[in-house]
C-alpha cells in the first residue's frame, strides 16, 4: 500500500449503517456517499467501543477502547458528567497531537457542542477549529420564549415539560434560518470547504476532521425531504428532539418520525456530496485519505424503542457506517466483512498515512484489506452506561450489568439465523449464554450475574 499524504475524516452524528443505499437500503436516500463507497472500501462489521457522544470521540482520538461501563458508584461518583465524558487528559496522545508534531496543518470543524463543555479539551492540537453554535439544546441565543411554543411543532401526547425546554432553546438557536445553508450541516460542510480552499495548495500535509452533529435528533431536514418520506405531514414544521419520553410513542407515530430521521439523513447526504465534490474538484483525492463515520445510530421504532437506547444494545444502535477512501483506489468498491472495532480507526489511519503513532489498543484494518489475514478480532465489545455487549460472528449477547433488565435484556441473537437480531434466544442457548458472559466479565473486570 502506498502512502496517503493527507487525512480527511467526515464523521455525521447519529447514522444508522443500514441506512445507506450502498449497504443495502432500498428505501433512504444516499446517492452521494453511495458514489463514494464505489471508490472506497466499506467495513460493513464495525462496531463501536463505548456510547455515546464523547465517550466515542475518545475512542475515535485516542486509538483506545473507553467501554464506560458505569457499573459503580464509585465510577459514576469519580466522573461527575457520566462514563467517560470526562476532560481529556494531559496524558492521552491524540490523533491531532501525532499529526500536528509531525508537520500537518490540522484542522476542526464541529457543531457538536458537546465537544466545548467545560474543560473537556477536545480541540487541543488543532491549529484552527471553527465551533458552529446552535444545536439542539446548546445555550447560545436568548430571545423572548413565548414567541416559540413547541407543541405547535409535534403531537400533544409527546409533549412534557423537559422536552419543551430542550426544543424552545432550539427553536430560538435558529430562528433566523432563511434558507437551507443556514442549516447546521451545511454550515458545517461550508466550512470545511472553506478550509480546505485555503490550505489545499500549503506545503504541509493537510489533517481535516469534519464532525457534524446531523442526523443526530432534532430530526429537522428541509420540508422537500421531509416530503419523500412522509406522504402526509402534520404540522407546517414537524420537529422531533430529545426529551420525550419514549413510552409516549404510539404506534402511529413511528412511520413519520422514521422518516423524519430519514429525510435528516438524505439531506445531510446532500451536503457531505457537496464537500466530496470540493475535495475532488481541489485535487486532493489525489493523495488523501478520506474516511466516513459515525459515532453510532438509533433506534426507530424498533422492540418499541425511539432513539438510541442502551436497554436494546443491538445493530441499530452499535453498528457504525465506515468508508474509508485510499487514493491509490488499489481496492476500491471492495466490502470487508470482518469484525471491525471503533479503537481501529487510528491505528488504521496512521499507518496509512506512514506516522508512527503509540501503542493503542486498535489495530491496522488495511491487512483484512489486502487479504493478508481474515480476521482482527476474534469478538467485539460495546458499553453504553449499565449495558454490555459482546459480539462474534455467530452470536450476539448483551445484559445489564446487574443482570436481569425490565428493559430488553439479557438478550442472545443468533446471527447466522437471524442477523436483523429480532429473536431473543437466550433462554434455548444457556450455554452460549453462559461463555458470552464470561467474556464481558473479563473485559469489564467484574463479576456478570
Amino acid at each position: 500500500m502506498s502512502k496517503a499524504k493527507n487525512l480527511i475524516v467526515i464523521c455525521a452524528d447519529t447514522w444508522r449503517s443500514d441506512y445507506l443505499g450502498c449497504n443495502g437500503n432500498k428505501w433512504v436516500q444516499t446517492p452521494n456517499l453511495d458514489r463514494f463507497a464505489a471508490e472506497s472500501v466499506n467495513f460493513t462489521n464495525v462496531y463501536a467501543d463505548g456510547l455515546p457522544t464523547i465517550p466515542m470521540r475518545r475512542v475515535f482520538f485516542t486509538g483506545n477502547s473507553i467501554i464506560p461501563l458505569e457499573h459503580t458508584p464509585e465510577i459514576r461518583g469519580s466522573q461527575p458528567s457520566g462514563g467517560a465524558w470526562h476532560p481529556l487528559g494531559q496524558d492521552e496522545t491524540t490523533l491531532a497531537e501525532i499529526l500536528k508534531k509531525k508537520g500537518y496543518r490540522t484542522g476542526f470543524i464541529t457543531d457538536c457542542f458537546h465537544y466545548f463543555k467545560p474543560n473537556l479539551n477536545f480541540h487541543r492540537f488543532f491549529d484552527t477549529f471553527d465551533f458552529i453554535r446552535g444545536q439542539e439544546r446548546d445555550y447560545w441565543r436568548q430571545l423572548p420564549r413565548d414567541k416559540f411554543d413547541p407543541k405547535r411543532h409535534m403531537p400533544k401526547h409527546l409533549w412534557n415539560p423537559e422536552y419543551d425546554g430542550k426544543m424552545r432553546q432550539y427553536m430560538m438557536n435558529t430562528a433566523h434560518w432563511e434558507k437551507e445553508e443556514d442549516y447546521f450541516c451545511a454550515q458545517v460542510c461550508r466550512s470545511a470547504m472553506q478550509w480546505l480552499e485555503w490550505n489545499a495548495n500549503d506545503r504541509q500535509p493537510l489533517f481535516l476532521w469534519v464532525d457534524m452533529f446531523d442526523p443526530h435528533e432534532p430530526w429537522d431536514a428541509p420540508r422537500r425531504f421531509q416530503e419523500m418520506y412522509i406522504k402526509k405531514i402534520p404540522y407546517e414544521r414537524y420537529l422531533f428532539g430529545y426529551g420525550v419520553n419514549p413510552k409516549d410513542v404510539r404506534p402511529s407515530d413511528v412511520p413519520i418520525l422514521r422518516g423524519l430521521y430519514a429525510a435528516e439523513v438524505t439531506f445531510t447526504d446532500l451536503w457531505i456530496g457537496k464537500l466530496l465534490d470540493k475535495i475532488r474538484q481541489l485535487g486532493l483525492m489525489e493523495d488523501s485519505l478520506v474516511v466516513f463515520s459515525t459515532d453510532h445510530g438509533t433506534h426507530v421504532g424498533e422492540e418499541g424503542c425511539m432513539q438510541k437506547t442502551h436497554g436494546l444494545l443491538n445493530s441499530a444502535v452499535a453498528r457504525l457506517p465506515l468508508l474509508v477512501y485510499h487514493p491509490d483506489r488499489e481496492h476500491a468498491g471492495k466490502r470487508v466483512n470482518a469484525l471491525v472495532s471503533a479503537s481501529d480507526y487510528m491505528p488504521t489511519m496512521l499507518k496509512a498515512l506512514g506516522v508512527k503513532g503509540p501503542t493503542m489498543d486498535g489495530k491496522d484494518m488495511w491487512p483484512l484489506v489486502a487479504g493478508k489475514t481474515r480476521k482482527l478480532h476474534d469478538r467485539v465489545f460495546v458499553a453504553y452506561e449499565q449495558h454490555g455487549a459482546v459480539r462474534d460472528l455467530r452470536w450476539h449477547y448483551f445484559q445489564h450489568v446487574e443482570g436481569d433488565d425490565p428493559g430488553h435484556g439479557p438478550a442472545l441473537y443468533d446471527l447466522k439465523k437471524d442477523p436483523g437480531e429480532t429473536k431473543n434466544v437466550a433462554k434455548k442457548h444457556p450455554d452460549v449464554v453462559q461463555k458470552m458472559r464470561r467474556h464481558l466479565e473479563k473485559r469489564f473486570g467484574m463479576p456478570m450475574p
